[in-house]
Order: structure tokens, then sequence, then C-alpha cells
């Protein structure tokens, strides 16, 4: 049988119960190490990495003797977060091999750690590294659409992983997000970074003002423009998840650091916000009287008076 198997969102220890059985009992176990980053060493594990080559383009070599052997594809997050792991089911189908689902948390669902609920959520977008030949702007009509809808926008910022190099091993292009989506006045927004590693630092390029204005010049007009912005910026690992909220220009301005180290995740937040995910959001804004006018003033929020002042008083 073919087991594709979530690892969840931090290291070895997240693993289900059930997928570590399945794991013990294979013949073969590959950890996908191009979709996400695990915060494990490799080295600790016996493994065969399948890098982004192997498993779009070879993976019948992946589904080998699964008909008479356990083989697992081990994948950070939960398994069918990815189109390819889709493909590879499909494949696995074909070829009359059985197939088994582990499924694990993923940033889809911990985005609600931020205070918004999951089903104010519209299509999730993924920002990704631009090259000189490849330059896809498709993320922008899916911003519009949910701010038409005035659904909440989690935003997956992209990482640069070629085997897990020193060099390469996550940038982030959390800093150039927040540059081009602030000229876009989006009302609301947060950041949240799911993962931690020693080599993972920040990186301007490939998403600065200039790519959304482009993608923004191919429409008649925009319906992302707003008077103000907000956002919460999001980091989620057991032990060291960091949220911070906002507004556009304040995540902008803050220093790096506040966000602790990719993976980054961004949620542009919906006109439908209810007061109830504003209160909660509200607790990890950097100016909390800031996040609230703009809550009530923008979005039309009827807030809970009682609950600032307790998080006023709770200000250092």
């Amino acid at each position: 049988m073919f087991y594709i198997i979530g690892l969840g969102l931090s290291d070895e220890r997240d693993i289900t119960v059930r997928g570590l059985e399945v794991v013990k009992r294979c013949q073969r176990v590959y950890l996908e190490a191009y979709t996400s980053i695990l915060m494990v060493d490799k080295e600790k594990l016996t493994l065969i990495i399948a890098d982004r080559e192997l498993v779009e383009t070879g993976s019948d070599d992946i589904l080998a003797d699964a008909d008479t052997a356990d083989v697992a594809l081990l994948v950070v997050g939960d398994p069918l977060g990815a189109t390819t792991h889709t493909d590879m089911l499909l494949r696995a189908k074909q070829l009359r091999i059985r197939t088994q689902i582990i499924h694990n948390a993923s940033i889809m669902n911990a985005a609600g750690a931020c205070g918004l609920q999951l089903y104010n959520f519209g299509q999730t977008v993924s920002l990704v590294f631009f090259t000189d030949n490849w330059r896809p702007d498709s993320f922008y009509d899916r911003l519009v659409e949910n701010a038409s809808l005035g659904l909440h926008t989690l935003l997956l910022l992209d990482i640069k992983v070629k085997e897990q190099s020193e060099e390469n091993l996550a940038r982030s292009v959390l800093h150039d997000v927040l540059l081009g989506i602030h000229e876009l006045n989006y009302p609301l927004a947060a950041a949240k970074s799911t993962s931690h590693h020693d080599t993972c630092r920040f990186r301007r390029q490939c998403l600065s003002y200039w790519r959304l204005r482009r993608c923004e010049s191919k429409a008649s007009f925009s319906q992302i423009r707003h008077s103000q912005s907000l956002s919460p910026a999001l980091a989620v690992v057991p032990d060291r998840e960091r949220i911070v909220s906002g507004s556009l220009r304040q995540l902008q301005d803050a220093d790096p650091s506040a966000f602790g180290e990719p993976l980054h995740s961004l949620v542009l937040v919906g006109k439908r916000l209810h007061p109830l995910e504003s209160d909660y959001a509200e607790q990890f804004a950097l100016d909390a009287v800031a996040w609230r006018s703009v809550a009530k003033d923008v979005y039309k929020c009827q807030m809970n008076e009682s609950f600032l002042l307790s998080t006023l008083c709770a200000l250092p």
C-alpha cells in the first residue's frame, strides 16, 4: 500500500500516533523536501529524500512495488495541501495500488490562531518568487474576488528550498508583500510564521510594489483599495507561535524580528469582519487603539468597549 502521511507544522514529534505506526512498518519511507520545511535534522531520520523532480516527475519510482510492499511519503503539513499529491494518488490508482491518507495539521487550519474564523476565509493565495521568465499574476484576481465578497485572504508566502542548502533553505518575502499590499490599502491583515530554522532569514526580493502594481494595471479598477488597512502576521510553531497584527503600514515598518523566523503567512482581513474576530486579533496588535479604530470606522464592527479596557490594562 502507498501512504501519504502528514507531519504537521513543526518537527517529527507532530506526526500522529497512527502515522508513526505506519512509518515503522513501511519498507521505504520518502520525505518530501521542497513544498515546506520540516524543523528537524534529516540525519535523525532514516529516509529517502524526495525533491521536487522526484515527486513531480518520478512518481513511478516512489510507487514502485507499492502494490506488494508498504511505501510512505511524508509531507510537511497535511497531505492534500498540494496538488502534486493528488496527482500521485491518481497515478497510484491507475497502477491499481491501494492508497491511504493520514491527515495532520497545516497552515490552512492553523490560520485560525489569529482569531479569524475559518469559514470567513475566501480563496487561499500563494505568492511565489518571480524569475526572469515566470511572473504569474493570477494571485491578484483572487485577492480582488475575496475582497469584493468581504472574505479574509490567507496568503502563503514562498520559500526557496533546493535540497535544503544553507543558502536557499528558506527565503521569506513577507516584507515585500507588506510593502506591495500596503500600496493597495487593503483594510486589515495578519502575518504569521509557521516554522523556525537557524538559516531562515528575510530576503527582500521578487514581490515589491511594482509587482502588485503591474497586476493592478491590467484591471480597469481595483476592488482592494480602502482608506485604511489592518493585518495580522502569523507564525505557528509549538512553544514559539508568533502572531502580530496591525495596519499594513505598521507591519511594514516593524522590525523583521517581530515576526519570528520563516515560514510566514499573511492574512488580509475582509470587510465581513465579526466583532469577536476583531476582539481576538486585537490582543496581538502593535497598537490596540489603532486596530480598534479601523475595525470600528472602516469595518463598522460593533466593538466591545470593556474588552478594549481589559486589553489596555494588560499592556506593559
